[in-house]
Formats: structure tokens, sequence, C-alpha cells
């Protein structure tokens, strides 16, 4: 079986392609894109082999991945791989699309590629990409991440955000740090991860540091009216807000 991976994060894509390979080690994976733009892209070329099935993030970090079949007209059959609740996805189910939810289980992956076999059509018809968008958009209110999926060395730990004190970015490289002082490395940008995030418990202070509020111990007023934040655990340098971001932070520790 050939399959394709549209995955944005690497830990996921390389922990699907790991359940994968112990499913069947026969599969071979034809590659692992990262966004709309390259799926298309690759997915147009009619060099490429055409996969029997595709494993494909919702959201991807240029946007829903409803745009690659849209525009292709894929006739493929995907499995939609998400972080979102099972309740919000009835859409899918609607239109003959399966999903999994994140950290995809070993069990459920199988019983997905099982049913994909027992009824695997020569040509899978394609969705009325307006009717599912307009059913996503009217079912689905996306709740904030939960949890996030994180390493250190060849460890994988499945981390609760309430746990979470904050995310920097360390030579080029995004970390998150937990109340119990665990430093470890995430495949996701700070940009996505403002979009994943509570506002109301989050804030990005600065180009490399998201906060939590429970994090923040004291707020130092420095020269200029600038802010100097002491946090739990500690960081090891001094932390500024930003002074174009000053007044936003301020609303929000008031909300």
């Amino acid at each position: 079986m050939n399959v394709l991976i549209i995955e944005d994060e690497a830990l996921s894509a390389s922990r699907l392609q790991n359940l994968l390979y112990r499913y069947d080690p026969a599969i071979k994976v034809l590659q692992t894109l990262t966004s709309i733009r390259e799926s298309i892209q690759w997915l147009g070329n009619t060099g490429n082999v055409t996969p029997d099935l595709i494993f494909m993030d919702l959201h991807l970090e240029d946007g829903l991945a409803f745009k690659i079949i849209d525009d292709l007209h894929l006739n493929v059959p995907i499995v939609f791989t998400t972080a979102y609740s099972e309740y919000t996805l009835k859409a899918f189910k609607a239109n003959s699309i399966d999903y999994l939810l994140k950290p995809i289980d070993p069990g459920e992956l199988a019983s997905a590629i099982d049913k994909f076999a027992i009824t695997r059509p020569k040509a899978s018809p394609v969705p009325d990409m307006s009717a599912l968008l307009a059913m996503y958009q009217s079912t689905v209110q996306e709740p904030f991440k939960e949890r996030f999926l994180a390493s250190a060395g060849t460890k994988l730990f499945s981390i609760q955000t309430t746990d979470i004190a904050y995310f920097t970015i360390e030579q080029k490289a995004t970390f998150l740090k937990t109340y119990e002082g665990k430093h470890l490395a995430m495949d996701y940008s700070l940009d996505k991860l403002s979009q994943l995030l509570d506002p109301k418990q989050f804030f990005r202070i600065n180009r490399s540091l998201i906060v939590a509020l429970n994090s923040i111990r004291t707020i130092h007023t420095i020269s200029a009216g600038r802010l100097r934040l002491e946090l739990h655990p500690s960081i090891g340098q001094e932390v500024l807000v930003s002074g174009d971001r000053m007044a936003d932070f301020k609303q929000w520790l008031g909300k």
C-alpha cells in the first residue's frame, strides 16, 4: 500500500509513520508533506506515484487542508488526523471521510486501515467541498489545544496544556517548560502556538516567549515604563515585555 502523509508537525508525522510500519512493514510512505502549497504541487505532479491512501492533518500552517481536496478534485481515500474532539467532525463521516484523533492510538489506526482495505474502491468520489466546509463551520467550535506532543532525546511526552508554564525559542527551535521543570522540544512555531492556545491563559510577550498567566510571579516596572517579569519556573534570563505588546499585555492582565 502506498501512503502519503500530509502533516506539519514533525513529531506527529514521525509517530504516524512508525505506527504504519508497525501495522504493516510493507507499507510504503511515498512522502511527508507539510503545507497546502507543497501538497498541491506534489499531488499535481503526474510523475509522482498516486497514493492509495492519504493521512492528512486538518489544520496546516497555511490553512485548512480542505483546499487541497478542492483544488485538485482528489478521488483518493483520505483519513484526516486532528487534535479536535470527535463531535466536531461529524461532517467528515457524512462525506465518507474518516478521521483519527491525535495523539493517534495504534488500535484506532489499525481499524481505519482495515476498514479501508475492506471497502477499498477503485476510485473515491470527490466530496462536495462547499457542503463539507459549510457543515464543518456550522458544527465546529474549535477548542483550544488541551495537550501537546513534545520530546526529550528519543522519548516522547504528551503534556497537558495546563501543566505548561511557557514556550520559548532557543537556537531557532521551540521548547516548552512545565511547572515541574521539564524542558521539552516541540515542532510548533510560536506563530502557530498563538492560534492553538487559549488567549485568556497565554500571552506572547515578545518574539521568543509565550507565557502562561499562572507562570507570572512578579511584574517589575523598569526604566521608560518597561516591564520585567519573574516567572516560575525561572527562565534563567531577563524577561521583558516588548514595547509594542505593552498595552495589550496590560489589558490581558486586567481581563
